[in-house]
């Protein structure tokens, strides 16, 4: 058959259907923390976060997302409700809320579970300059949650998934302060790479000052389109520069990625087999597989 970059994903889709068939993911020791950054708008943050999620979560793994990002996108993917008068990540940020009184079960995915975010979010920035450890108020929370699940008998979060703005104000500060592990989706295309050295710059603030166990455990290539050497290249340079830290699988460029947002459902139930759904489930695989730092 002809060699061509179609016949190629054909076949990488097929393989992968039959790999990750009926998988069971194996469970990690303690609950992974992970926040999902990169300053660049547009380049599959809120994607990757509710795809990976969900793929997760059908792997048998209990699942939190928090949506730290005002725009409310991954709430919206995950068929979350989300107005103003909803109890949100702002009751939890600024007015020191437990976590578990915001969280609600996304719909159809029983281990898959998520904080919101509403509008509100959107003042928070200001909002947290004035008070105590403002930094910390995320990382606490979460720890709370965790201990609450614990007494009560619950089983284990698996992974806590957090959402982020496309900038570095406090709230993107706090969801880095949080977590152990920093997940860089990276769009293949130049512009890409120069504001990855700027990232990479700041999460090195962060680890100093802040948070010193914080590492960039993952990079992910998204919107890579097979069709172009520009993605091939730039895939090529991301993982020649961070070889232990990108992942195999790249998620392709797909229309079913984008559209299963405005049906209020992740790629995974919106087109089970697309290439786009069978890429996260291989890209969630391997980051479970994968040991935590």
């Amino acid at each position: 058959m002809e060699d061509t970059p179609l016949m190629r994903e054909l076949t990488r889709d097929h393989a992968r259907r039959k790999k990750l068939e009926g998988l069971e993911f194996a469970r990690p020791e303690n609950t992974r923390v992970i926040t999902v950054a990169n300053q660049k708008g547009g380049v599959g943050k809120t994607s990757t976060t509710v795809n990976v999620a969900a793929a997760l979560s059908m792997g048998g793994l209990n699942v939190l997302v928090i949506d730290a990002d005002p725009q409310g996108n991954t709430s919206t993917a995950l068929s979350i409700d989300h107005h103003a008068e909803v109890p949100s990540m702002y009751e939890v940020l600024v007015e020191s809320a437990p976590l578990s009184d915001v969280i609600q079960p996304v719909p159809d995915m029983e281990r898959l579970f998520c904080a919101p975010a509403t509008i509100n979010l959107s003042g928070a920035e200001i909002e947290l300059v004035s008070l105590v450890a403002r930094e910390n108020r995320l990382r606490n929370a979460i720890r709370d949650h965790l201990e609450e699940r614990d007494q009560q008998g619950l089983d284990r979060l698996d992974y806590v998934l957090i959402d982020c703005p496309p900038s570095l104000g406090l709230l993107t500060v706090n969801a880095l302060v949080a977590a152990r592990e920093v997940m860089i989706p990276i769009q293949a295309e130049y512009y890409a790479l120069e504001g990855l050295s700027l990232l990479l710059n700041n999460i090195d603030l962060i680890r100093q000052h802040l948070n010193p166990d914080l590492v960039v455990s993952t990079i992910m290539i998204t919107m890579y389109d097979v069709r172009t050497r520009l993605a091939a290249q730039v895939a090529q340079d991301v993982r020649d520069h961070f070889p232990e830290q990108t992942l195999e699988t790249s998620i392709p460029r797909s229309v079913r990625i984008s559209e299963a947002p405005s049906y209020g459902q992740t790629v995974l139930t919106y087109d089970p087999g697309s290439s786009g759904a069978l890429a996260y489930r291989a890209a969630a695989h391997e980051l479970n597989t994968r040991p935590a730092p």
